[in-house]
């Protein structure tokens, strides 16, 4: 006869959070949410720490290079997504490593015999007024000046008119050199009062453009997180098939921490895949397992030397396992017990393995509760495929704009590694939808808006840290009754797309 679990199976929306007592302390602007991303031992620092406890789901509409340098520089981290080749994974881990704030390379590129007409179309293009005039026409090469809107006036020029008769040419400009600090670059800005400052090497070929706009932006990232180089942290998504080939490639593009992608890390895989990185670089390269709901799994995992553990199977909003295949458990249930292991394992050993929270989330307030109930982190999907920065498709559908949202088990995706279970087979069934969401607009407007909302819930709770949180909240069940009367009841709602 089958092990029954006497434990309901759970979902975060069963749930309340009670307020505790709110000090003079309490104010949003005192709460930090800086939480570890990777194991450490009792008495010491981890390695990593996020800064914003959000990391970006392993998954193709989910997390590219761009949406890896929109985290980051807002305190979280990306996994870019495994299913796609070793080549275009590593080159995605490889651009966010070379990024730098407030040095963006020039996209928008002109040649000295491109005429105004061109510079019309390019602008009407790109959007950017500021263009890079080089040799030959490309974001690099030889400098040959700056064309921007001051320099030329479409109602009166002539559209056959080149560039190189109205450009500001290279000669007359102020430029600053290559390997410059942002800071010193921002203090030229200003000091010679421009809008951009082109950064060109001993050789005169141009690198990067700064603009004093960028200086302001700069300001707004305070939680930028970064390694010991000043460059942005990534994360990526491994399978346990390839990994011997994968992993090298990552760790050589500059891959700061790796996860195993897989809808159920309570296998033999999995460790497999964490001995190699193990017996290959020893400690150097963190890795993520998962995902586990149980003691069990967790156990499992934390044994074989994970990092950091993944607790979720069939929460998310794009996954059909459940249905499927009838596996797996309510998400708050899976983590308040992942959660009392990795405290167990804690005492024993003095070693913290972070818990990540991967699905289940459908409100803000989830994502209090998740921490309250023991995670570290959230990793979240639906959330951030929303936004400008995800790697999909913006379109209009029904009259509103919406975004295309997929899941590595869908016929789309047809990630079959992730859902591996030995021998030869691949996919044989689907484990998730193809689908939208409402399209939101930028990471930072939108996360700006979802921490002001963490920060205050923390407050009313009486804490101040996520450490705190976990320690102090108190938590109760709700009744279906108490659900509904926590919405807006027994009143008329007023039409307010109405003119009146």
């Amino acid at each position: 006869m089958a092990q029954f679990t006497q434990d309901i199976s759970r979902t975060f929306s069963e749930y309340l959070l009670i307020p505790g007592l709110t000090t003079e302390e309490c104010t949003p602007q005192n709460v930090t949410l800086n939480t570890p991303l990777v194991k450490f031992k009792k008495g010491e620092k981890p390695s990593i720490e996020l800064k914003t406890p959000f990391v970006s789901a392993i998954m193709q509409s989910v997390s590219d290079s761009n949406m890896a340098i929109a985290l980051a520089r807002n305190g979280g981290i990306s996994f870019v997504f495994g299913s796609q080749s070793i080549e275009s994974q590593a080159e995605m881990v490889r651009k966010v490593k070379k990024y730098k704030a407030g040095f963006v390379k020039s996209d928008a590129n002109l040649k000295p015999t491109d005429t105004l007409a061109d510079v019309m179309k390019l602008h009407e293009e790109t959007g950017y007024s500021t263009m890079v005039v080089t040799e030959e026409g490309e974001g690099r090469g030889k400098l040959m000046g700056i064309v921007t809107s001051r320099d030329y006036r479409p109602s009166r020029d002539k559209a056959d008119m080149l560039v190189r008769d109205f450009m500001t040419p290279y000669e007359k400009l102020i430029t600053g050199t290559f390997g410059i600090t942002l800071q010193d670059a921002n203090d030229i800005i200003w000091e010679h009062k421009l809008n951009s400052l082109p950064i060109v090497d001993g050789e005169g070929d141009f690198k990067y453009l700064v603009f004093r706009k960028d200086y302001d932006n700069h300001k707004d990232n305070p939680n930028e997180l970064s390694d010991e180089h000043k460059k942005l942290i990534v994360g990526a998504g491994i399978n346990t098939r390839d990994y011997e080939e994968r992993v090298p490639a990552l760790v050589e593009a500059g891959c700061d921490v790796l996860c195993i992608d897989s809808s159920d890390g309570f296998s033999v895989w999995q460790k497999n895949t964490i001995d190699y990185v193990r017996k290959t670089y020893g400690d150097k390269i963190k890795i993520g397992a998962g995902n586990v709901v149980d003691r069990e799994g967790f156990n499992y995992l934390a044994e074989a030397g994970a990092d950091f553990i993944k607790v979720g199977v069939g929460g998310g909003s794009i996954c059909i396992t459940r249905e499927q295949k009838g596996i797996g458990r309510g998400q708050a249930t899976a983590i308040i017990e992942v959660a009392a292991a990795r405290d167990e394992y804690f005492e024993k050993t003095g070693i913290y393995i972070p818990i990540c929270s991967d699905g289940g989330i459908v409100h803000d307030y989830h994502m209090v509760l998740a921490l309250a109930m023991g995670s570290d982190f959230l990793m979240m999907g639906r959330y951030f495929a929303r936004f400008d920065e995800s790697p999909t498709r913006k379109m209009m559908v029904n009259g509103s704009y919406v975004k295309e949202y997929w899941g590595e088990g869908s016929n789309r995706a047809r990630n079959w590694q992730r859902y591996d279970m030995g021998g030869q087979n691949g996919l044989k069934f689907e484990e998730g939808v193809d689908s939208y969401v409402p399209y939101a607009g930028k990471l930072k407007d939108n996360l700006d808006v979802t921490l002001g909302k963490i920060k205050a819930t923390m407050c009313s709770c009486g804490t101040i840290s996520i450490p705190e949180l976990k320690e102090k909240a108190k938590i109760t069940l709700v009744s279906s009754t108490s659900i509904i009367e926590g919405g807006a009841h027994d009143v008329m709602l007023k039409d307010t797309n109405s003119n009146n």
